[in-house]
């Protein structure tokens, strides 16, 4: 989804450009509309998916041209020439490719000046995209990859390779299914597209204000409340939005003053907010962009990524309300009176059931009709518009459907970019063979141990993922590093979750965490202080995937024995750890006690019942001596 609070990043203009920046933001999600539901097809016309790729991607890059200044400090309402002309550029190398795609099929190999010409365009077009949209970081990796391939036989030891000429690169990059028009984008423009669009017709007929006020109804009455408001509203959020910051954005300015207005410190109710935003991105039914390029990296429904990802997110929850239920208790914090909150009844009869029924028939169409994930997406989208004409107040009107589409547009800029960044990327590894390479060179580092080959995975997912989205970290990871955990007898599902899991809490690990920045910015908080509490609240995201690496039965992979006692074990486990890092139990807990908690709570998770037994025989004594003194 477009961020809420990035407005000021897109120029808004007037007149003749203001139509043309309509024009292409509405023309993005009607051509994906066209492809996913296939209608060409009606008519007896069919085209290969590198054709409606290359529009899409055209689209988008143009429309960075005319809404992202080269400069932060730029007019944002005049178009300046030199944008018009990359605008047209980019459509001329995308619409050259879409309408001679059925020729260029048949002699791709064929390195033909004025397509060597158009790739070198297109590349050049691609890193001034990512420059002003995504930052210099990816930007470099980009650029060192480009790079390797022209240099690659300068390259010492196992990093040689034959270095590939420009002609032969630019053309690959540009036209190769294994380049710019591949895997990543088309899974961006498919499958992401549908749930932008589902997320923003969800929350353009009412669907965020009804997540605060549902959450407000469960959980405003009980100690902390705001602070457990926050948790349900970020993670209902989070289950459609695909962006920790838009999480925090749209949910922050609400709960972080109601937190402190609660009692809760600037930096506490700020990194509360940040971790529960950011979880979002963990918890299915629907989560991040990555999460769908994830199923078709792997080439299984989606709907069995989603099933594996359950029971870690449960537990990463799990630990953050026991966490703020603790720091309620030690501050002494209430609920909030129950005359200013909202009825849950009330809550529904406003519109409630409609969002309740959508997302369930979302829920229909991924994991027992086993729909592919784009035609799912967009039926959803559709059943809340239709659901929405039954009631005056959240009925769309026909200004609202083209904000709808034009806010879906917007919301396709990051994601596009990053995906044919991710696709120059991905058609350098490919032809130059350097993923085995650097698979073979991580291996080789970590002396064949899975343990410390997973350390290198998570130091460099959070490492990669400051300053860039969760999408691009995870790509560059799953090229990677992923074959190297794969090689190593890691299943493939568990590698890619790893990653994605330790991309993901790169939004609330410093020194670059970027829902940190957003909800300390709104809190008005120490953004070192807010940064240390996030780390401590998102503590399960950290252990847990450790775990799963070794114990398949958090992912719900196993027969029905080893996943119950898994599920036992790991809330038992993960609550012990969550009580340690607070360091509270009815009363402050010494050191002492909170090592043997966290032990006992780690020795809980760790596969095997003998480490369960001492876990808890562990963990136990501590728990009951601490409940005995408090009766006295």
């Amino acid at each position: 989804m477009a961020e809420p609070g990035e407005e000021s990043r897109f120029r808004r203009y007037k007149g003749v450009a203001h139509l043309w920046q309509d024009i292409s933001l509405i023309l993005v999600p009607v051509t994906g509309i066209i492809s996913i539901l296939n209608l060409p097809l009606y008519v007896g016309l069919s085209f290969y998916i590198q054709q409606y790729l290359a529009i899409f991607f055209s689209l988008v890059l143009s429309l960075v041209f005319l809404l992202v200044p080269a400069q932060k400090k730029m007019a944002m309402d005049t178009l300046p020439w030199y944008d018009s002309i990359l605008a047209v550029l980019s459509l001329i190398v995308g619409f050259y490719a879409a309408i001679f795609y059925k020729d260029i099929v048949v002699e791709l190999g064929l390195l033909i000046p004025h397509r060597i010409l158009l790739g070198t365009v297109v590349i050049l077009l691609i890193l001034e995209a990512t420059r002003r949209l995504i930052g210099w970081p990816f930007l470099i990796i980009v650029i060192c990859f480009i790079l390797y391939a022209l240099f690659a036989s300068f390259f010492p030891g196992g990093l040689y390779a034959t270095a590939i000429s420009w002609p032969r690169l630019a053309n690959y990059l540009y036209l190769d299914p294994q380049g710019i028009l591949g895997i990543a984008i088309e899974v961006a423009a498919t499958v992401v597209f549908a749930f932008v669009i589902f997320g923003q017709t969800l929350f353009r007929t009412g669907g965020g204000q009804f997540f605060i006020d549902a959450a407000l109804s469960i959980m405003g009455r009980y100690r902390g409340g705001p602070a457990k408001v926050s948790v349900i509203s970020s993670s209902l959020f989070g289950t459609v939005s695909g962006s920790a910051v838009a999480n925090v954005m749209v949910d922050g300015w609400f709960t972080i003053p109601l937190m402190k207005a609660n009692g809760f410190k600037d930096y506490t109710a700020s990194a509360i907010e940040a971790v529960a935003s950011t979880g979002g991105q963990i918890m299915p039914p629907v989560m991040g962009a990555a999460a769908f390029m994830m199923a078709t990296f792997l080439g299984i429904p989606y709907a069995k990524v989603a099933i594996s990802a359950a029971l870690p997110a449960i537990l990463y929850y799990i630990a953050v309300y026991i966490q703020i239920d603790l720091i309620a208790i030690r501050n002494g914090l209430h609920g909030l009176p129950r005359e200013s909150l909202p009825s849950f009844k009330e809550v529904m009869k406003k519109g409630g059931y409609s969002f309740f029924i959508s997302i369930l028939f979302l829920i229909y169409l991924l994991f027992i009709a086993n729909l592919d994930g784009d035609k799912a997406g967009l039926y959803a989208a559709a059943s809340v518009l239709i659901i929405s004409f039954f009631k005056k107040e959240t009925r769309p009107n026909i200004a609202k459907l083209i904000s709808i589409l034009k806010d879906t547009g917007e919301g396709m800029l990051e994601i596009g970019v990053i995906s044919a960044g991710a696709g120059l990327i991905i058609g350098i590894i490919s032809i130059t063979g350097l993923g085995y390479t650097f698979s073979s060179t991580l291996i080789s580092l970590s002396g064949g141990s899975t343990f410390l080959l997973l350390v290198l995975a998570a130091a460099g997912a959070v490492v990669l993922g400051m300053g860039m989205t969760v999408t691009a970290a995870y790509l560059l990871m799953v090229i990677l590093i992923a074959p190297a955990l794969t090689t190593t007898g890691v299943a493939p599902l568990n590698a890619h979750l790893f990653v994605f899991y330790f991309a993901v809490m790169s939004f609330v690990t410093p020194p670059v965490c970027l829902a940190v920045y957003a909800a300390a910015s709104i809190g008005k908080a120490d953004m070192f202080k807010t940064g240390y509490q996030a780390i401590r609240l998102s503590i399960a995201a950290y252990i847990v995937p450790f775990i799963f690496v070794y114990h398949p039965a958090l992912l719900l992979q196993g027969n029905v024995i080893d996943v119950l006692v898994a599920v036992v074990t790991a809330v038992i486990g993960i609550s012990l750890v969550a009580i340690a890092v607070e360091g509270y139990l009815f009363r402050p807990l010494d050191w002492v006690r909170r090592i043997l908690l966290c032990g006992g709570g780690i020795l809980s998770l760790i596969p095997g019942w003998e480490t369960d037994l001492l876990g808890l025989a562990i963990a136990l004594p501590i728990v009951f001596w601490e409940w005995k003194k408090n009766r006295k």
